[in-house]
């Protein structure tokens, strides 16, 4: 997710245009669209499948929290932390239909809109302010833009949360995986700056 990569496009954008994975320097009013795209997905239809409970997506937290301590992965303090903040995440919300895995590579724009997302396997009914999160994680300059264009009120500090909480869950994952999660941008930056918060 720190790097979005240029695709082949699937097939011609109007006008000509090619469509591209969503750059990480896009300008402000494709990171706009991406929200208002994100709110046309939560005001569907909710899927008739469930998502993740609250007492499965904290058991699994504590679980990563756990294993990054044992493994000495990260400093017990920075998960600690980061826990903390992940709380405000782990309250009871008005379910929408979710995308799930909304990160930026996974959005596609042409001429500042968006022409496609990929990988909807994580699809559920779920909390809103976790995709808007996720698509914003190690982005977190754009989160503006994608609220703007969002077009509602959001609580922020549930959106660092899930930055906490996604990626607690996620340092384990990416490294099994033959991915850093020290490199710049990715999980373990987001974690330092959030625990930097006041």
């Amino acid at each position: 997710m720190a790097q979005a990569a240029r695709a082949r496009p699937r097939r011609p954008a109007r006008d000509g245009a090619r469509p591209s994975r969503c750059p990480v320097d896009a300008p402000p009013a494709a990171w706009a669209a991406a929200g208002a795209a994100v709110r046309r997905l939560h005001d569907a239809p909710l899927p008739p499948w469930p998502g993740r409970s609250l007492d499965a997506i904290a058991a699994e937290l504590d679980g990563e929290c756990d294993w990054l301590i044992a493994n000495d992965v990260l400093p017990a303090e920075l998960v600690m932390r980061n826990r903390r903040i992940a709380e405000a995440a782990l309250r009871p919300w008005t379910p929408v239909f979710t995308h799930g895995d909304l990160q930026v590579a996974h959005v596609f724009v042409a001429d500042d809109e968006i022409t496609g997302v990929l990988d909807w396997s994580e699809a559920a009914q779920g909390d809103a302010l976790y995709d808007l999160a996720t698509l914003t994680l190690g982005h977190q300059e754009h989160l503006g833009d994608v609220v703007a264009g969002y077009g509602t009120d959001v609580d922020l500090d549930v959106i660092h949360a899930w930055w906490s909480l996604r990626s607690l869950r996620g340092v384990r994952w990416l490294a099994e995986h033959g991915f850093d999660p020290t490199a710049p941008g990715c999980e373990v930056d987001v974690l330092k700056a959030q625990a930097t918060r006041g």
